[in-house]
Formats: C-alpha cells, sequence, structure tokens
C-alpha cells in the first residue's frame, strides 16, 4: 500500500507512544512509515463487558489489537450452547485475517480498548511488512500451541492439573495490580466449560489451592499466587 508522508501523519503515531502493549503487540514490529501507515487506519473503540466485536459465521470485516481488559473466543455448539475455546490478553490480534468469515465469536469479558483497523486495509499493510507478517505468524503460532495444550488438558489431564495449568497460563499472560492480585476474567461455570468439568469441581479445586498455600483468593474474580513452583509441580504431576 502507498505509505503516507512522516511530517503530514505523525499525529496518526501519537496514540502508540502512551500504548501500554506498544513493545508487546505485533505493530511493535513496524517501521515508523509503516507505523504511521497504520495510524491512519485505526480506530479506538471501548467494549464494555459482554459486548461483541465480532459473530461466528459472519464477514471478516475488521482486525483488532487488544490494549486493555479481556475477550473469551467461543463457539456455538449444535445443542445451541457456548463453548470457550480461548481467552485474548492485552497485545493479542482477534478477528479473522485472510479468511472471509469469522470462524468463532469474540466477546468481551471485561471492560476493553481496542485499536480496530478495517481487515482488507490491514492485510495490504501486512502484505507490505515483512516484519509484521512475521510477527503475526509467531502469535498464530503461539495461539495453536496454546490449542494443542488445551486438547491435552482436555484429554490427559486430571482436575488439579487442568485447574493449575489454566492458573499458570493467567499468570504468565496478565499484569498483576499493586497488591499483586491478578483478575480471574472467566466465571466458575465459563472456566467449569473451558476445562471440561463442573462449576462444583472448579470451586473445589480453587479452594483446595486456597487452603494447600499455593494462592490467596481475595474475591470470586481475582487471585495473588503464592507458590507459582507448586502449582507448576501439580500440572506437571
Amino acid at each position: 500500500m502507498q505509505l503516507r508522508s512522516p511530517r503530514t501523519d505523525v499525529d496518526a503515531t501519537t496514540p502508540c507512544l502512551t500504548c501500554a502493549v506498544r513493545d508487546t503487540a505485533a505493530c511493535a514490529q513496524l517501521s515508523l512509515a509503516h507505523r504511521i501507515a497504520l495510524g491512519s487506519l485505526r480506530r479506538s473503540e471501548t467494549l464494555r463487558s459482554g459486548e461483541t466485536l465480532a459473530w461466528e459465521g459472519e464477514e471478516s470485516l475488521v482486525v483488532a489489537t487488544l490494549r486493555s481488559g479481556v475477550f473469551k473466543r467461543s463457539l456455538m455448539l449444535s445443542d445451541g450452547r457456548e463453548q470457550v475455546v480461548g481467552l485474548a490478553f492485552p497485545g493479542d490480534m482477534v478477528g479473522r485475517l485472510f479468511g472471509a468469515t469469522t470462524d468463532h465469536s469474540l466477546i468481551a469479558i471485561t471492560d476493553t480498548v481496542l485499536c480496530v483497523f478495517p481487515r482488507a486495509a490491514f492485510e495490504r499493510l501486512v502484505a507490505a511488512s515483512p516484519a509484521l507478517e512475521h510477527a503475526l505468524l509467531v502469535q498464530a503460532l503461539d495461539d495453536l500451541s496454546r490449542a494443542q495444550r488445551q486438547m491435552l488438558v482436555l484429554a490427559r489431564l486430571s482436575a488439579p492439573q487442568r485447574v493449575a495449568t489454566f492458573l499458570l497460563d493467567l499468570v504468565a499472560r496478565s499484569i498483576a495490580d499493586a497488591r499483586g492480585r491478578i483478575a480471574i476474567p472467566l466465571s466458575r461455570q465459563q472456566l467449569g466449560d473451558l476445562l471440561g468439568l463442573s462449576i462444583e469441581t472448579v470451586s473445589r479445586k480453587l479452594r483446595d489451592f486456597e487452603r494447600s498455600g499455593h494462592i490467596a483468593l481475595p474475591d470470586y474474580r481475582s487471585m495473588v499466587v503464592i507458590d507459582r513452583a507448586g502449582l507448576a509441580a501439580i500440572a506437571a504431576a
């Protein structure tokens, strides 16, 4: 795509200077010229918890970089139930690139802020920037690895291993607040659906981990990790 002059469009990069994920998102790999081109395409959008960016099977019109908050990726089963198949955290790109339709729904499970781009224009920018193309490939491979681990979790691991594995992944992809708390973005029911466990089993295992000193649960939607090595040992048992 034709790039605009840095002199006339420098304001397009201004939001990037204060973006919390500017060093971890795929767009961090862009040259200044391509970043300016990308900035001219972006719009900032805020979604409240429960609002949807895209529905499964819809025409794929936009892609987005998640700047704050958490999204769930979900599929609708034949009996009408929702199945959560993954989460997206700050720095992740969501939306279906190089495809006509969206292959899963994207729903905010916390209040979120996104940079949203028209899909077709973003694809042209990817073609013009090998560094961005490489960064997106790495992210896609990371997503594939998580999907493969999720298959292993459901097929082979015990209930304690499943919950411990999820908590470790959550720690790796989250930023703790000033008190060391990490948000648990899913309800117990959603977490059970993701891990193939009942809500009662999820709640019981979290309480077991709290009693054993691996975590603290200040409230229903947050945790403090006390013994990360202990959780890792449970996950690998």
